[in-house]
């Protein structure tokens, strides 16, 4: 069996300290920069693996964040773990990630492994359900908690997400302007803080403008491109036709786009639709999608660094943070039929 390659193997073989060497594998600034890589490459060419576990009985830190998100197939989750891992990864942190599809027991059962595994904090948007107890008491077992895209109400939490009302108020107001008055709200589950938060602005922009919300034309779902694409079929089944849609997200607006097409209706010309979270193929959708940021690489980066800041012992950059959404104008949105000049 091959001996094992400790820090001590790589001292010798560059006539160095040990602790030079611990030191220069942590980035420590207080060894020279050609000492930290020298013995960087050193370790690398000697087949040296870090001991986690043995540096965690030292630090009584394990350098592991949980992360639990709804569901990683959705790019807006994708663009938040993006900026997480970036961020982590300059404090030298990791993550294991859940998808807990709004399941309880999957979310419950990941916070116990990462009790059991000592990690250091833990990253969540909240099931559906969650309470503000459930939060505490996590935080209470010894696992910082940092909130992102959902809030729990109660919870103390610092808490990291797009201004959703606003954002959808955003979204039903360029409609309005545009003419529109048979404007239809598609997607979300009304049982999230999203969903709740996303119809508000969309019933505050129609109470602005004076128009009596009809409950034919809200539509809870998934917040997928086949719920979209279904809830505008039944839609127009059940004899409901807007002029413009706002869409829950840009998946929910893509397959709404589809739905239409397959209807026949053109949209961007014949019916407006507007999506949420500017996603990446918001803007290479037939037609380009228009529709509002909602800021979800700046929720990642914040929430890893409050988190950092919690695990240092510093206080986070902010407790509570609502990113401010812009509208993003592309092609998808247009007047009402015989409203244009």
């Amino acid at each position: 069996m091959a001996n094992k390659v400790t820090l001590s193997t790589i001292a010798d073989h560059l006539k160095v300290s040990t602790a030079t060497v611990s030191l220069a594998l942590r980035d420590s600034t207080l060894v020279a920069e050609g000492t930290r890589q020298a013995v960087k490459q050193a370790a690398r060419e000697l087949g040296y693996i870090y001991n986690r576990r043995a540096a965690s009985l030292r630090t009584a830190r394990s350098g592991i964040v949980g992360v639990l998100i709804h569901d990683i197939i959705n790019p807006f989750f994708a663009e938040i773990l993006k900026a997480i891992e970036e961020e982590l990864g300059l404090s030298r942190q990791t993550f294991l990630l859940c998808n807990h599809h709004d399941d309880l027991a999957i979310q419950t059962n990941f916070i116990e492994t990462m009790l059991q595994f000592g990690a250091d904090g833990a990253i969540v948007c909240p099931a559906i359900g969650t309470t503000a107890d459930e939060i505490g008491d996590i935080e209470r077992a010894g696992l910082p908690v940092v909130l992102i895209a959902r809030w729990v109400d109660g919870a103390g939490a610092p808490v990291y997400r797009g201004d959703d009302k606003h954002g959808v108020y955003l979204a039903t107001r360029h409609q309005l302007d545009l003419g529109h008055k048979r404007i239809a709200f598609i997607g979300g589950r009304r049982e999230t803080s999203t969903g709740r938060d996303r119809l508000a602005g969309y019933l505050m922009a129609l109470d602005e403008a004076g128009i009596a919300p009809d409950e034919q034309l809200q539509m809870g779902s998934q917040t997928t491109r086949k719920a979209g694409y279904d809830c505008i079929l039944d839609m127009y089944r059940r004899g409901m036709r807007p002029t413009a849609v706002v869409c829950f997200n840009d998946l929910v607006a893509i397959g709404v786009m589809s739905g239409l097409r397959e209807l026949g209706i053109e949209p961007g010309r014949e019916v407006s639709v507007i999506g949420y979270d500017d996603i990446g193929e918001a803007e290479i959708a037939a037609p380009a999608l228009t529709t509002v940021w909602n800021g979800q690489q700046e929720v990642g980066r914040l929430a890893a660094r409050a988190m950092v800041a919690i695990l240092t012992g510093e206080t986070p950059p902010t407790g509570k943070a609502l990113i401010t959404p812009e509208l993003r104008m592309r092609k998808s949105t247009c007047p009402p039929p015989g409203d244009r000049s």
